[in-house]
């Protein structure tokens, strides 16, 4: 399992993304370019000490991400049509978000194998991007039994 972030504009939802995945153990992809400055000072303040825990890559472009081989890769978003809880994911599904501003191009809803989307009240247009990859990634991780199992001398204390 992979969290895909595509040109993520927000510092502060990477950064919590980020942070998601670090507690949850999932190696992250930053598909570039972010509509933000990224360096390590930025980072570092929206992040904490949570980025050193972090599995990332980051790819130049599209292009150069879409080159590498991959097990599927699904797209969350608000132009899905089939719900995050109905979907079968896989231990080596990659999930993708797309850009807080602007979402994904036609292009990559054309290569991706699933667009799925979080279930939303009428009149809700979306959820913060961070909120929804949790969602959505809790319900891969759950499907998968991909959680981290805890450790129980931590549970003790």
């Amino acid at each position: 399992m992979r969290l895909v972030l595509y040109q993520p504009d927000i510092p502060q939802n990477t950064a919590a993304m980020l942070r998601l995945a670090a507690c949850l153990g999932v190696p992250v992809d930053v598909i570039e370019p972010c509509g933000f400055v990224w360096d390590e000072r930025r980072m570092r303040r929206v992040g904490m000490d949570y980025l050193d825990l972090a599995e990332l890559r980051r790819h130049a472009s599209w292009a150069a991400y879409a080159g590498e081989p991959r097990g599927r890769l699904i797209l969350l978003t608000t132009a899905g049509s089939l719900p995050v809880h109905a979907f079968q994911f896989r231990a080596d599904d990659s999930l993708m978000m797309g850009r807080e501003s602007a979402g994904v191009p036609a292009e990559i809803h054309e290569a991706v194998d699933a667009r799925l989307v979080l279930p939303l009240r009428p009149g809700a247009r979306s959820l913060n991007v961070a909120l929804a990859a949790a969602m959505a990634l809790g319900e891969a991780l759950r499907q998968t039994d991909l959680f981290p199992k805890p450790n129980p001398e931590e549970a003790e204390r």
